[in-house]
């Protein structure tokens, strides 16, 4: 189908195909609008014929099979807010008893029966993690923080030290009041591992025992997890490794930080479950996980051809397209399929926040490439208290709501594609029942385009490099201290430790220790030929 061709059979959507493609989900406060996607009617045979795939394939993961053969793993985070469904007493067991724990330890923080070395209560919490060891939490707190928290919380997410001395120094004297969260299921991750012995220091710096204020959340026997018995930190809780980062947000987690901010972690996990049980419904029409996986299969014709850019007109969800890119990406980017045939799948995500959006990049939306599709969510009530009326009859959320049915049909009107996620208002179970409907979609999806969405083997490939840049920057400090009279430039460094293949990495890493005074740099009339020497 041509643009122009698409543009002509987008200028209206009546009411009769608007109710056709409407699902309203009251038991959720939920409802999805795919009225805009420019679907067929009905399913087509050939991809009816996927999804009852799809949901047999579903059904095993649920029953654990192993869904991650990379790793001989079972993926098992539908287990977490219905331990009923796990395969063994064993498994059931440790998520209740877990979530009692979590109860229990965080009754005791808020009763300040857990106190810090040299203050009466913790009042702020302090998470270490990257990617789904972070981005679950911040955006979960986010979308649900308010002035009654129990606690306020703090998040180092990568390695970047002055990002590391912003955030301590936003904490400043607050740091004697402040429990120290580290989340890692192998122990060894290097990003929260450095931010780990960063805030380590900071708190030995300002006479506080790290031990005294810090709490673990790995996998058993990690090097974290025998660091935290060894110290004897406040506690250490359980990371599975049939839980994936990227959907860890209903374990520990994402639970742990929940409870300690003062949320309901039992209506997060009824949200999600309910949302589990609509999505196993074999009648694609009545899927609400089913319709997304045909609508990104629809607009990307299978092969992630467009991106979706998630547009939510709320700011409590700003946080929402940050989270879901690394659950879309990292689980449907994949260069091979599930026989081994290169396909190079993948779905680009991105977004902002309406109506920030429309003085951003809606603007292309509009008129440039047609080579996305919009997923808005509208959040239906505006706040706890009435609301001032800015116009006779107007409110600010009237404004709201007017610019994002407006930039929904502006976009329609010029032949691009969007589908609206409806919520009534933001609480626990509705944020569940979110997070748990692009879970389901996602898992959907990929079993539709044959891949494996839960493994990364490019992201472990990127560890190792990283790994080997590392490796190549200490064997020229090495190098450069046993010589400490003499000049090199990159060329010649790279020549002596014969890796005259990687001679840019080796000027890139030498004007990175020039620049932090660790090595001496002598400017010449050009960058290559710059030298550099031991300090």
């Amino acid at each position: 189908m041509n643009h122009k061709q698409n543009k002509g059979m987008t200028k209206s959507v009546t009411w009769q195909n608007f109710q056709q493609h409407y699902l309203d989900l009251p038991e959720l406060g939920i409802a999805l609008d795919t009225s805009r996607m420019n679907v067929p009617d009905k399913l087509p045979n050939e991809l009816g014929i996927l999804f009852r795939n799809a949901f047999q394939q579903m059904q095993n993961l649920e029953k654990g099979g192993i869904a991650n053969p990379d790793e001989n793993r079972m993926v098992g985070h539908y287990w977490l807010r219905n331990p009923e469904l796990a395969p063994s007493k064993d498994i059931q067991t440790v998520i209740s008893s877990t979530l009692e724990k979590i109860q229990n330890f965080v009754a005791e923080i808020h009763q300040n029966k857990i106190q810090p070395q040299k203050a009466a209560s913790f009042r702020n919490v302090l998470l270490l993690g990257i990617g789904g060891s972070a981005l679950g939490p911040q955006f979960v707190l986010s979308a649900l923080g308010s002035g009654t928290d129990s606690m306020q919380f703090y998040y180092i997410d990568n390695t970047d030290p002055d990002g590391i001395d912003q955030v301590m120094a936003s904490i400043g004297k607050g740091l004697g009041e402040t429990l120290t969260l580290v989340i890692s299921k192998s122990g060894g991750t290097k990003e929260t591992r450095n931010a780990m012995l960063e805030v380590r220091d900071v708190y030995e710096k300002n006479g506080l025992d790290f031990t005294k204020h810090a709490v673990a959340v790995t996998g058993a026997n990690s090097q974290l997890d025998q660091l935290a018995a060894q110290e004897n930190w406040l506690d250490c809780f359980p990371m599975w490794d049939w839980v994936g980062g990227r959907t860890s947000v209903f374990s520990v987690v994402g639970l742990l930080p929940a409870a300690l901010q003062g949320l309901n972690i039992y209506e997060f996990l009824a949200g999600a479950k309910k949302m589990d049980e609509i999505t196993r419904s074999p009648e694609v029409s009545n899927n609400p996980a089913a319709l997304l996986a045909w609508m990104w299969h629809h607009s990307g014709r299978g092969q992630g051809e467009k991106a979706m850019v998630l547009l939510p007109y709320k700011d409590r969800l700003l946080l929402f397209s940050r989270y879901l890119q690394q659950l879309v990406m990292e689980s449907i980017g994949k260069e091979k399929d599930l026989v081994g045939k290169k396909v190079n799948q993948g779905l680009t995500v991105y977004g902002n926040k309406g109506s920030t959006d429309q003085h951003a990049f809606v603007q292309q939306l509009r008129d440039g490439t047609d080579n996305f599709f919009v997923t808005f969510i509208e959040v239906l009530k505006d706040r706890e208290n009435k609301s001032l009326e800015v116009e006779p009859g107007v409110t600010s959320g009237d404004f709201l709501q007017g610019f994002l049915l407006g930039t929904r049909e502006a976009l329609f009107q010029n032949g691009r594609t969007s589908l609206t996620i409806t919520l009534e208002e933001i609480n626990t179970q509705t944020l569940g029942a979110l997070i748990a409907l692009f879970e389901r979609t996602v898992g959907l999806y990929a079993f539709l385009v044959g891949i494996n969405a839960y493994h990364q083997p490019g992201v472990e490939s990127g560890k190792q490099a990283a790994g080997d840049v590392l490796e190549l920057a200490v064997k020229i400090q090495h190098h450069l201290r046993s010589h400490p009279e003499q000049k090199f430039t990159a060329t010649e460094l790279a020549d002596i430790l014969q890796k005259t293949i990687n001679t840019e990495t080796v000027f890139q890493l030498l004007l990175h220790l020039a620049a932090n005074d660790r090595v001496q740099k002598f400017d010449a009339s050009s960058p290559f030929s710059t030298n550099f020497q031991a300090i």
